[in-house]
């Protein structure tokens, strides 16, 4: 199975769908800074360890999968009081400890985190205050990416079936709604998908790892269509190289990230929610026949204004 470099992360948006967009002349700030981590490698509350997905909320609480630690940390931004929010008790099967988790995000309804437990393969729900353990939602999924869409469904990426899955509320075997079919590179299939966006239509996209490209799935689709990359892996403006990670702002503008990164780093969570720490993105227009991409930024940085 194609696995990554230690140091890049996942970075969700706060809100479910996309409500927002990158102006194409917005400006770039040069020096990002830092959130959360940046003290060393380790188990301390200011360390992290494998930092791998991260969720900002509309309040400003920041959560971090600190996947090498096993656990999800909050903060506030600006604050300098962390706290273990869930996990953190060793690397077990228990309900009350994670392993290896690659995403989180909040369910605001319910007011819980909702936790891709990759090693353990499930999906649990967490108490977002003071919780002491988790529910187990979802069983015999390797979950890489977690998304959900403004109906209250949430989609989950299976790495090892090469899937994507929508799960209504209370539905605990979902419905595949892109993949499924093998890993291969026909337009019915992906290779590797790592994450997952959705958009106001419900259309989602996925980088798939190991086809070098960004597919859309519209709602109810039998197959994808290919909307960034499909050349071959390269570092061509007509190539991608290991998606990583796609936003899609309401112009219909696809951001495209394949660099790696070590450290989360503060953006206009007004201006731009998905917290744009985007190292070497690639932009697409999705909503034109479009092969060719721009740089918009090769370093770490963030939006300042549009």
């Amino acid at each position: 199975m194609f696995r990554s470099t230690p140091y890049f992360c996942f970075i969700s948006a706060p809100l479910r769908v996309s409500s927002t967009d990158i102006h194409p002349n917005a400006k770039w700030r040069q020096n990002g800074l830092t959130v959360a981590g940046g003290s060393g490698e380790g188990s301390g509350i200011n360390q992290l360890f494998l930092l791998w997905g991260l969720y900002v909320d509309d309040d400003q609480t920041i959560y971090v999968a600190d996947t090498y630690n096993h656990r999800i940390v909050g903060l506030k931004f600006g604050a300098t009081n962390r706290k273990v929010v869930a996990g953190g008790n060793r690397e077990r099967n228990g309900v009350h400890q994670l392993n290896i988790q690659y995403e989180v995000f909040v369910d605001k309804e319910r007011d819980r985190l909702v936790i891709g437990d990759y090693s353990k393969r499930r999906v649990v729900r967490w108490p977002r205050q003071n919780g002491t353990g988790g529910e187990i939602i979802i069983s015999n999924i390797s979950c890489w990416g977690l998304t959900m869409n403004d109906n209250g469904s949430f989609y989950a990426v299976d790495a090892e079936k090469h899937e994507v899955r929508r799960y209504k509320i209370g539905d605990t075997k979902g419905t595949v709604v892109a993949g499924g079919n093998g890993k291969e590179d026909r337009l019915d299939q992906l290779s590797y998908p790592h994450y997952v966006f959705v958009d106001r239509d419900h259309s989602i996209y996925v980088p798939d790892v190991g086809n070098h490209c960004v597919m859309q799935w519209k709602e109810d689709a039998t197959q994808g269509i290919i909307v960034a990359g499909g050349q071959g892996q390269g570092n061509s403006l007509t190539q991608l190289s290991f998606p990583q990670e796609v936003f899609v702002g309401r112009l219909g503008t696809v951001y495209v990230r394949c660099g790696f990164i070590q450290f989360f780093f503060q953006t206009s969570v007004t201006k731009m929610p998905a917290a744009a720490v985007i190292p070497a993105p690639l932009k697409f227009m999705a909503t034109k026949t479009t092969t060719r991409g721009k740089i918009v930024k090769n370093r770490f940085s963030f939006i300042v204004n549009q």
